[in-house]
């Protein structure tokens, strides 16, 4: 009996930690949309703005969308062999899609990588290694950009300390991934000294938020080394081609939302926007909400409209770039799930 009001307290706190991030990411959406966006411009403002898009910006924006998306497929079709563009665009919406509506980001949208294609029938050493390619490749890519923004911003005469710090860190950072892969890959134990190191930092790192610690060590390097090493050095360049390809789309589509809305370059110039968005890709890495929503909206908002954008534009501008980049794979998520069984009869006559 007198031990069942500390165990009761032990529940009650791990229920609290439990529904606490959700409770902060749900004040961060109420409070962005419901109150500090339309500080910026109200909603009036924003949608006369929208009503007056002519067809052919219209034509654009839907041209944009379908190209982003038809380019989340082939960094998958590079990291897993076998797998077509039919299924890996399946993937990477219901993926993708599960990313966005489930806290956790990144981590979730691989997690669900790895059931699906396991339910298909792949191996699973391959499903893992495709997984930690693709989510190593996608997370250099946002850690890179920030970098090359700076240099174009300077080159253009322009300077942003937020921007700054943010690239010299993601470029540290960048460095340091890329050199312990590169080691990884060398011999069995430079991974498994890699994997080792990398396994108590991470652990470290959960454990100010009091999670953790992680359930893998250097030996799961050394199984990476074993499937990965020829993988890379036969399709790097293929990957990251494409991983870029993917990033760089998702750029295009706020680009044109901002010309179409009349943010014009003399305004915002493209390297601005860039930057902008290079920025915030690197704020989006920490899952506060699902999918950023709330916190990459505003604080888009507040990069371009400090470059120089128009309030209501910027605002539609953004609105619209997070709707095209957001509802369409949210939709074609669903359709995946919905003809989920055909695509695993695909996967199953591939597999034998």
């Amino acid at each position: 009996m007198a031990q069942s009001r500390p165990v009761g307290q032990r529940a009650r706190s791990r229920s609290v930690r439990r529904w606490l991030p959700a409770a902060a990411g749900l004040a961060v959406v109420v409070a962005t949309f419901v109150f500090l966006l339309p500080q910026v411009a109200s909603y009036g403002e924003v949608w006369d703005v929208v009503s007056d898009l002519s067809w052919e910006w219209v034509v654009a924006l839907v041209a944009a969308t379908v190209l982003n998306v038809a380019t989340f497929a082939p960094p998958w079709m590079a990291a897993l062999p076998g797998l077509g563009f039919r299924r890996a665009l399946a993937l990477t919406q219901a993926s993708t899609a599960l990313s966005i509506v489930v806290p956790g980001g990144a981590a979730v949208g691989m997690a669900g990588s790895y059931g699906i294609l396991r339910s298909w029938g792949f191996a699973p050493r391959p499903v893992a290694t495709a997984v930690t390619l693709t989510g190593v490749w996608n997370q250099l890519a946002n850690l890179a950009f920030p970098a090359v923004a700076l240099v174009l911003l300077l080159l253009e005469g322009g300077r942003h300390p937020l921007l700054t710090t943010a690239a010299l860190v993601g470029f540290a950072v960048f460095v340091a991934v890329v050199t312990g892969l590169t080691l990884a890959l060398v011999s069995d134990a430079l991974a498994r000294g890699i994997g080792d190191v990398a396994a108590r930092i991470a652990s470290r790192a959960l454990r100010v938020v009091r999670r953790g610690p992680v359930g893998w060590d250097g030996s799961a390097f050394v199984g990476f080394r074993h499937e990965a090493s020829g993988l890379v050095r036969r399709r790097w360049h293929v990957l990251t081609f494409a991983t870029l390809a993917g990033h760089l789309t998702v750029f295009v589509v706020l680009l044109v939302s901002l010309r179409a809305l009349d943010v014009s370059s003399h305004e915002v110039s493209t390297v601005e926007a860039f930057a902008a968005w290079s920025l915030v890709r690197i704020l989006g890495i920490v899952p506060l909400t699902p999918g950023g929503i709330g916190v990459v909206e505003l604080g888009l908002t507040a990069l371009l409209v400090g470059f120089g954008g128009d309030h209501a534009e910027v605002v539609a501008a953004v609105l619209v770039w997070r709707f095209l980049t957001i509802v369409p794979t949210l939709v074609l998520g669903l359709l995946a799930a919905a003809t989920w069984r055909s695509h695993q009869r695909g996967a199953e006559v591939h597999s034998r």
